[in-house]
């Protein structure tokens, strides 16, 4: 019987042949944790002193950056610190080329192929993107595997999902990724794997692939993988990485849970409406909601080539909401610049603010108010998710979030593009 990729990473790590519902002990190849890193470096000081390898912890500010209250510049105080007794060289703070942690992982390609990503938020689960089993795991736990240098796991069981096909004009990762959450419901993945593969997914980037593995944990998902090709070998030869890569996928004969087919050709533009990331809705079907802010950023939709739909849309246009735009990382950011997309984005009408996560987690950058509504291209829609309780949040693509921030109104791209 042949094994599912989460079967056989799991197998190589354990040492031993493992099969879903098996109990392993497993070292990770990295571990990442942002601000909830002050916390765990606290009950980690409860433990011991020493961390088991400063060189496979990652850390990056990125919830609220610069400091927005006192206690997150406490917050970030308490990390400085600790990554100085540590000697933790993966830390990105605010004079390092850094960005959200997602990015980070995949960017910096600290996440390849036959990894174990181990990260202390939810949306540990991008890393997939690069071939990479990641999940997310809570405070204490990363506490212990600073400490010991391994974790438990439940080997998951896996739904495969096969890809075909292209995306029509407007359509997007995004847009499919919200389609797979309606069909699934926000319970109906519940400690699996999620197996992308198929024509589809090879003929999106990398960046594509982010977008779609970030929002598994959106259907209680433990983790969600693309299969690596030359795209993600291609980063390696860009970051010069060669050692403990392995191009580990799933065998011919790998038994799954549940096993999908879907048609890219057959996805629309998509929303999540308010408040649930599993209510999903054609654009189409509430196409003129006002909104009073549209968000375009997030470590699901704050890349490159997200920035570049955006400002191909507003270019020569002005916004008529207020429209809040926060890349990925410094060096997306960096990019953009050098491109001329800000110029573009700030002649638009459009506020730049520094890399992270802004007003996704509702600390910073852009809440909403009472009775506000915001298009965003964000993960999550939940009730006071991005301020007020009172607020709503529906959740699109870069391209729908920016047609509609130049009606003012939900809108479809399709008629745009």
């Amino acid at each position: 019987m042949g094994q599912t990729f989460a079967e056989n990473l799991l197998s190589q790590k354990a040492g031993r042949d493992v099969k879903a519902g098996d109990i392993v002990v497993v070292s990770p190849d990295y571990c990442i944790s942002h601000e909830n890193a002050s916390s765990v470096s606290q009950t980690f000081y409860k433990m011991t002193d020493k961390v088991w390898d400063a060189e496979r912890i990652v850390l990056t500010l990125d919830h609220t950056v610069p400091a927005s209250t006192e206690a997150y510049a406490n917050s970030h105080s308490i990390i400085r610190q600790f990554a100085k007794e540590q000697n933790i060289v993966h830390f990105y703070d605010l004079n390092k080329h850094g960005g959200i942690c997602h990015q980070i992982m995949c960017q910096e390609a600290y996440s390849a192929p036959g990894r174990l990503i181990l990260g202390t938020d939810s949306h540990t689960c991008t890393a997939g993107a690069m071939g990479a089993f990641a999940t997310g795991i809570g405070r204490s736990e990363m506490a212990s595997v600073w400490a010991l240098g391994q974790i438990w796991l439940k080997v998951p069981e896996t739904i495969k999902i096969n890809v075909h096909g292209r995306f029509a004009a407007g359509v997007y990762a995004k847009d499919l990724i919200l389609t797979v959450c309606g069909m699934f419901g926000a319970g109906g993945a519940s400690y699996k794997c999620l197996e992308f593969d198929g024509e589809g997914i090879h003929n999106m980037s990398i960046a594509e692939r982010m977008t779609i593995c970030n929002m598994a944990i959106e259907m209680d998902a433990k983790s969600a993988v693309c299969k690596p090709d030359d795209k993600v070998r291609d980063k390696l030869v860009k970051k010069n990485i060669t050692e403990n890569v392995n191009w580990i996928w799933a065998d011919k004969e790998a038994v799954y849970c549940e096993e999908l087919d879907i048609n890219l050709a057959e996805i629309k533009p998509s929303v999540a409406k308010p408040s649930r990331v599993d209510n999903h809705a054609n654009v189409e079907e509430v196409e003129g909601t006002h909104i009073d802010q549209a968000f375009i950023g997030a470590c699901t939709n704050g890349r490159l080539e997200d920035l570049h739909v955006v400002t191909d849309i507003l270019r020569g246009r002005q916004v008529k909401v207020r429209t809040i735009i926060i890349p990925a990382s410094c060096e997306v950011l960096s990019d953009a610049l050098k491109e001329g997309i800000i110029s573009e984005l700030v002649d638009a009408g459009c506020t730049i603010m520094p890399p992270g996560c802004g007003p996704c987690v509702g600390v910073s950058g852009g809440v909403i108010g009472d009775g506000e509504s915001c298009i965003a291209t964000s993960n999550r829609n939940f009730k006071g998710r991005m301020g007020s309780r009172n607020g709503n949040i529906y959740l699109a693509s870069p391209a729908t979030a920016a047609v509609s921030a130049l009606n003012g109104y939900i809108s479809d791209p399709r008629k745009i593009l």
